[in-house]
Parts: C-alpha cells; structure tokens; sequence
C-alpha cells in the first residue's frame, strides 16, 4: 500500500542535487589521488577550483532545498517549485562549471543568479505566506 506524499515536487530536485553532488565531489576525489594531495588544496590551483566548485554546491543547496520543501508544504502551486527547482538546479550547473573551468567564467555570474533569484523569491514566499 502506498502511502499519501506531502511532497511530490521537491524531491525531484533534492534527487537532482544529489545526483550533481556525487560527480562534483568525485572529480575533487580523483584529482586528490592524481596530485597526491590529501588535505587541502596543496597549493594547487586546479585542486582549488574543483574544491570551491563543489564547496559552493553544498553551501547554497541545503537552505534553498529547505525553502523548496516549505513552499510545498505551505502548498505552493507545482508551477512555482519547477520554476525555482529548475533554476537552481540549472544555476548551480552554470556556477560549477565555470569556477571549475570547464565552461566560460560568463557561466558564473548567471549561475549564481539564477542561484540567489530562487532562494530571494521562496524566501519571501514562505515569509508571506507563513504569517
């Protein structure tokens, strides 16, 4: 029997994080073997990149996840939490690929745009509708 779900939006975007989060953090993995830097960024700056790449994944994620699972909660309309959820999902694409490098530095700025927008937006939305 399967039971009723009080969140069916926000979830897909949490997998999503996760799914982005196990690359991210791999690729800072493999290139510690390769350099043989355990601990730290050794002075090297590709090992400091892909380090703050995945640094500012897990630093912006948690709060704007949190915010997507209270707007549905506070049972916003699906079109509200794809909105958001994609962007974030697609600004935190656009961030890591340009502080690692692997993209252009232009990726950075829109990146955290369309980062900082969703958590602006759902952050003022729960404020309203929390009240």
């Amino acid at each position: 029997m399967e039971l009723p779900s009080l969140l069916s939006i926000s979830p897909i975007y949490i997998a999503l994080s996760g799914l982005l989060f196990v690359p991210f953090t791999v690729r800072v993995g493999l290139y510690r073997v390769k350099t043989k830097i355990l601990i730290g960024h050794g002075d090297n700056p590709e090992m400091l990149r892909r380090i703050r790449g995945q640094g500012n994944f897990i630093e912006t994620m948690p709060i704007a996840l949190l915010l997507l699972m209270v707007m549905e909660l506070l049972r916003a309309s699906d079109v509200w939490l794809h909105v958001l959820g994609t962007s974030l999902v697609i600004g935190r694409i656009l961030h890591y690929v340009a502080i690692t490098e692997i993209g252009p530095s232009l990726c950075r700025p829109l990146g955290m745009l369309a980062t900082l927008i969703p958590i602006l937006v759902s952050s003022i939305w729960v404020l309203i509708h929390a009240l």
